[in-house]
């Protein structure tokens, strides 16, 4: 009875706690948060300033006493105490400060995570004052926000690729078969990008511009028309603001070495899938979901690598959190699909 009038009064949360952005999911309404992972603290007294969009404003341009950070790299918490206050934040603004119940949450977490990873992600929870905290593996939680039919006896293989890491997985019977997780996602292109720039152009760009050219002329296959876009840096020999233009086939160049590193993740997941579930992904193909699923021409580079069906996920930014999500409507799945 007493469990019973917890679950009522409480406000049960799903979190996708991503190296970019943080989905929070709201039992009953969906998605109700989806702001960047960042914390502006203050240098000397530790204190946090901003978190969030506010905090994302001031990346590349704070004065010396604030720092601009994120506390998630590679998927992985790189700050605890930062983390932990930022888990705070977006757990407290999802219930709008009023509650005093404290709500349960599942959060997603990348496969390749360690038991070490793990224990961190649940105290940072635990600590910024959640009921009880479930853990859910990000392919799991992608399959489950596509709506694939995870309680089958079929082969479902889904690849996630979001800011910090690029996990592929093959489903079966609510399980994960195989999985593998590799640290090159989104940051890695966007460092790419800054490294290119700054051989051929001599100039040097901030995280947001590297993020901006991705997205509007980055691809990883030719396109039908040329795509164009100015940006400014910094030159790094004069010292004074520069204007440039670039082109896809430039952006395209400088993304190679991240792209193939993806592509090569599929391929090992497909050799080491067992003969049966193969055969059922040769039928129903390779789902991509997460922000880089946006990426242009991933998806035709893929079927051309792999001569299998590809398919970009309607929502493939909300994919884990939706997924998330549904795993706290249904109690039975959760328990299954937990780690």
């Amino acid at each position: 009875m007493f469990s019973f009038l917890w679950g009522l009064f409480s406000t049960d949360l799903a979190i996708d706690l991503g190296t970019a952005n943080t989905l929070v999911f709201q039992k009953g309404k969906g998605i109700i948060l989806r702001e960047p992972s960042v914390v502006a603290i203050h240098s000397e007294s530790k204190k946090v300033l901003a978190v969030g969009d506010s905090a994302k404003q001031m990346l590349g341009r704070t004065p010396g006493n604030i720092t601009a950070t994120r506390p998630i790299r590679d998927g992985v918490i790189s700050n605890f105490e930062i983390c932990e206050e930022m888990i705070r934040y977006f757990i407290q603004k999802a219930h709008s400060r009023r509650t005093m119940v404290r709500p349960r949450v599942v959060i997603a977490v990348p496969s390749g995570i360690t038991q070490v990873e793990k224990r961190a992600v649940k105290d940072a929870a635990l600590s910024a004052g959640v009921r009880d905290v479930f853990l859910i593996e990000e392919p799991m939680a992608a399959a489950l926000g596509v709506g694939l039919p995870i309680h089958k006896a079929t082969g479902n293989m889904i690849l996630d690729i979001g800011g910090g890491t690029t996990e592929i997985a093959v489903i079966s019977l609510s399980g994960i078969v195989y999985s593998r997780s590799i640290r090159v996602a989104g940051d890695e292109m966007d460092e790419a990008i800054i490294n290119f720039i700054k051989r051929k152009y001599n100039v040097l760009i901030g995280e947001r511009t590297a993020e901006e050219i991705k997205v509007t002329v980055g691809s990883a296959h030719s396109l039908d028309s040329t795509l164009e876009m100015e940006i400014k840096g910094r030159n790094l020999m004069t010292g004074i603001p520069k204007v440039l233009t670039i082109n896809d086939e430039e952006i395209r160049k400088s993304l190679s070495e991240p792209i193939s590193a993806i592509v090569e993740t599929v391929k090992i997941a497909l050799e080491r899938t067992p003969p049966e579930l193969a055969a059922d992904i040769v039928d129903s193909g390779i789902i991509l979901a997460g922000g880089g699923a946006m990426l242009k021409g991933l998806d035709v580079l893929l079927r051309k690598e792999t001569e299998l069906p590809i398919i970009v996920a309607e929502e493939p930014l909300t994919a884990v959190a939706n997924g998330t999500g549904n795993a706290l409507d249904d109690i039975e799945l959760l328990k299954k699909v937990s780690i």
